[in-house]
């Protein structure tokens, strides 16, 4: 271990920087987390919580402008743009749109794999070892289909899944679909099943890592923006915060969708931008799954957790807006409906929204800063794969801040790539 990087300061508590904290201090390190809300209250606590080595392939892939387009086009539309003069977003559609081909598609595929399977392990030997409190499952995950064609037109992906990432699905047409999972109504066309995806409770994750975290003398400070950086040369010095500087000898910033705001004083302007994504967490109905279940068709998610139930999903570019929409909260209850016996129950727990970190490219930036290469580093990007990529991720920026070789290949996640 370096004395040089003995205390590591890092900017963001979602899963990503918790996973990078939790890896640190295995390491030996010193850690402080810095959040500008609270600790685990972004995007991380309120996803479908899923761990899925299957979601391997990026939005942009052939052929996804056109059905984004015409979907836009529908009344209950899970994907929308909010009308607005954004210089930045324009040319993130126009590049996510250059990406849509097969040979970018599956070059992405390739390097997300990497981070989805080996976070899977790592998640197993995480969450055994230290005994968190997370509902940690691994029943698989389901992709339920209403229409025939669609279900149909799957199985292309299901061949590509197959021969070049060698993941395989189970089909299950029809009937054999509701008799493997009895919570789906009769008259579906069937479904697709990945048995080796597993599922947590973000929100209990994220508790039970902050407890082992600050039992382990790890430093949790809450509502404080971080504005920039105090530095030496290309070397950092503290971080700089309404609440005042905090000082470190090494600096990660794992903040999210926030990562931009950071870009001047890091040398780069990560192309993120924010991915509104909606959730709603009630009690477990009568009928309720036994696993996860995707509906394509509709673009809505459903996670049984032990302790409750949550329909997430949609995808919205609408900056950093605040609102909370009933019409997209509506749609997640209508988008389940034609699927399930009992697709929601009162009372609602909770209502939410956050803001994905959506990179062009599908990927995150796992790598050092530009400007300040001696000492800080990036972790951001994980578009709607946090969860799933954490564990990796963590561990990789601790391996990197030591200097040791990296367990698996990051060059897929360089920031030079968007030079």
């Amino acid at each position: 271990m370096s004395a040089s990087s003995d205390h590591v300061v890092v900017i963001g508590g979602g899963v990503i920087g918790a996973a990078c904290a939790y890896y640190l201090v295995e390491s030996g390190r010193r850690v402080t987390i810095i959040d500008r809300g609270v600790f685990g209250g972004g995007s991380s606590g309120g996803n479908c919580g899923y761990v899925c080595p299957s979601h391997v392939l990026p939005l942009a892939e052939p052929g996804a402008v056109a059905r984004t387009i015409q979907a836009m086009l529908a009344p209950d539309s899970p994907f929308s743009i909010k009308p607005r003069i954004d210089p930045g977003l324009w040319i993130w559609l126009l590049k996510f749109a250059a990406r849509c081909n097969r040979q970018d598609m599956l070059a992405a595929g390739r390097g997300a794999q990497p981070l989805l399977e080996s976070s899977l392990e790592l998640y197993r030997e995480l969450i055994a070892g230290e005994s968190l409190d997370c509902e940690w499952r691994t029943e698989g995950l389901l992709y339920v289909y209403k229409d025939k064609h669609a279900m149909e037109e799957y199985a292309a992906t299901d061949r590509l899944l197959t021969e070049e990432f060698h993941l395989r699905a189970r089909r299950m047409d029809g009937d054999e679909a509701v008799a493997f999972e009895p919570a789906l109504k009769r008259g579906l066309a069937g479904g697709w099943y990945y048995e080796d995806d597993g599922h947590l409770r973000p929100d209990k994750l994220m508790a039970s890592l902050r407890k082992k975290l600050e039992s382990r003398g790890t430093k949790v400070i809450e509502n404080a923006e971080v504005t920039g950086f105090r530095r030496r040369g290309e070397r950092a010095t503290a971080v700089v915060t309404q609440k005042g500087d905090y000082e470190g000898d090494c600096f990660v910033v794992a903040a999210g969708a926030w990562t931009p705001f950071l870009g001047e004083e890091l040398g780069c302007r990560p192309p993120i931008q924010p991915g509104k994504g909606y959730s709603i967490t009630m009690r477990r109905p009568e009928r309720c799954p036994a696993r996860p279940l995707i509906f394509p068709e509709t673009r809505v998610a459903v996670t049984p957790f032990d302790s409750g139930y949550r329909l997430g999903s949609t995808m919205e570019f609408a900056g950093y807006d605040t609102s909370m929409k009933q019409s997209r909260l509506d749609l997640l209850k209508r988008g389940a409906e034609p699927y399930l016996v009992e697709p929601y129950r009162e009372p609602i727990e909770e209502e939410w929204y956050g803001w994905r970190p959506m990179t062009y490219d599908g990927l995150p930036i796992i790598d050092r800063a530009p400007a300040l290469d001696e000492n800080v580093w990036i972790a951001a990007g994980h578009n709607m794969l946090g969860i799933s990529m954490a564990p990796a991720t963590g561990r990789l920026i601790a391996e990197l801040i030591a200097g040791v070789r990296p367990f698996i290949d990051v060059a897929p996640y360089r920031v030079a790539r968007f030079a």
